[in-house]
């Protein structure tokens, strides 16, 4: 076979067959393609689309191009869960833990921040020591005697998505439905779970703002998933507002402890993560209703085993074995500025991305992929739509590393709220369901 012939049938929409996609992926993980032959079919792919069958055909491919781990010796059902960024998603840091807790096992596979979302892997760095890459054997160890590990993509975990990820990010290539979905799923699966559950966000500080949008890729990332073996369903999610309280690295870490410990959070952030948590368990099969699998991980949370195990991971993970206890461990920022919106009232409307961004101007964020992040500053106290604000209620309390950059993150929040002077009614935080039609082996 040759690259450019694929290339040139799937550039006329011609559907590509299992094999033609399995020599084209075993060139993007071996360097025999080059990267002009990669870019060219990423845009066709993009302007063509792909059937449900290719796009298995090409998420097994690339699930295989590297090691898939199997978990065959644990004594229980491995889960995991995938969200497609928001601005405060802290939801991984208390999901694994719960899920432990309630009898899974969890290898969590996570990813660095982009763009205006954060990255889970950029927060638990924010603990002093963690380690987010440890070799495959320390891995397995720590999933079988925690329950729950947080890592990232090994160089040996699905290389040809990291190359053709790398050629999309250039080639104006992110945007198409079947190529994030191989590229989401082909890591999963090779992190060998039975099952996992998607939350795919919506609104302005989500990567797919559009509703109609999230849906068509949370539709497919479950078609996919279950046609190459793997029971999936997916929650559309409202990312309207920061979830959560707090945007940047430490400060979310410090509220998701918070949870962990039973604390009063968000609400928001609350409800997203039961959700996300209760669908995770129905479809381990621990729990066999939503509401059953809502009580089970509600009472991991109040006996404090979600919070024990949180600080078994951090401290397998190469952190402080006394965390939970003591969050003032992590960094914290030297300036505190609040911020107040121009008029009191209630807030109408949130550019979330805006604050994803504010976030990157302190240096929570990067602007180069070489570039280090700031772990300890952020945005915290930040409210929601909905929500009043007042000359005692900022929208926002900036932590940053001197009073210049405060300003400018600052001067960002305003321009982002929206008030008004009657009481708004937000959108709920879970706006859809989204499940697989048939039962996977």
């Amino acid at each position: 076979m040759l690259p450019q012939e694929i290339i040139r049938r799937k550039r006329h929409g011609d559907r590509l067959s299992q094999e033609e996609i399995a020599f084209f992926v075993r060139g993007l993980a071996d360097g025999s393609i080059v990267d002009a032959q990669v870019g060219a079919m990423a845009m066709a792919i993009l302007l063509r689309g792909m059937s449900r069958d290719e796009t298995v055909a090409l998420t097994l491919a690339m699930r295989d191009s590297g090691r898939v781990l199997r978990w065959d010796d644990l004594p229980g059902p491995v889960v995991d869960k995938h969200s497609t960024g928001g601005v405060g998603d802290k939801v991984s840091l208390v999901l694994a833990p719960m899920l432990a807790a309630c009898g899974c096992f969890v290898p969590m596979i996570s990813g660095r921040g982009l763009g205006h979302t954060g990255g889970t892997l950029d927060k638990l760095e924010s603990i002093p020591g963690f380690e987010t890459r440890p070799d495959v054997d320390r891995l397995r160890w720590i999933v079988r005697e925690v329950g729950c590990a947080i890592v990232g993509q090994t160089d040996d975990l699905a290389p040809a998505d990291r190359r053709l990820y790398a050629v999309r990010d250039v080639t104006g290539t992110v945007e198409s439905v079947p190529l994030i979905t191989a590229s989401i799923l082909s890591k999963k699966l090779a992190a060998g779970p039975r099952a996992l559950v998607m939350d795919v966000k919506t609104g302005s500080g989500a990567f797919l703002a559009e509703p109609g949008h999230a849906h068509e890729l949370a539709a497919s990332i479950v078609e996919v998933a279950e046609g190459a073996g793997l029971r999936c369903n997916a929650l559309l999610t409202d990312m309207g507002s920061c979830l959560g309280r707090t945007a940047g690295h430490s400060l979310e870490v410090a509220e998701a402890i918070a949870m962990l410990r039973g604390l009063p959070v968000e609400p928001r952030l609350q409800e997203v993560t039961m959700a996300l948590t209760a669908e995770a368990l129905v479809l381990a099969g621990m729990a066999a209703t939503p509401a059953e699998a809502r009580a089970l991980a509600g009472r991991a949370l109040a006996s404090g085993a979600a919070a024990e195990r949180f600080g078994a991971m951090v401290h397998a993970q190469g952190g402080p074995v006394d965390l939970i206890d003591h969050p003032e461990r992590l960094a914290r920022a030297a300036v505190r500025l609040p911020v107040h919106a121009d008029a009191a009232g209630f807030v109408r409307h949130i550019d979330a991305r805006e604050l994803g961004l504010a976030v990157v101007v302190l240096g929570g964020g990067r602007t180069r992929p070489e570039h280090e992040v700031d772990h300890a500053v952020g945005l915290a106290d930040v409210l929601a739509v909905g929500e009043p604000c007042g000359p005692d209620r900022p929208i926002a309390v900036v932590h940053a590393r001197d009073a210049t950059s405060a300003e400018h993150a600052a001067d960002r929040l305003r321009a982002a709220y929206r008030i008004t002077d009657e009481a708004v009614a937000p959108l709920p935080p879970v706006i859809d369901h989204i499940q697989g039609r048939r039962e996977t082996a």
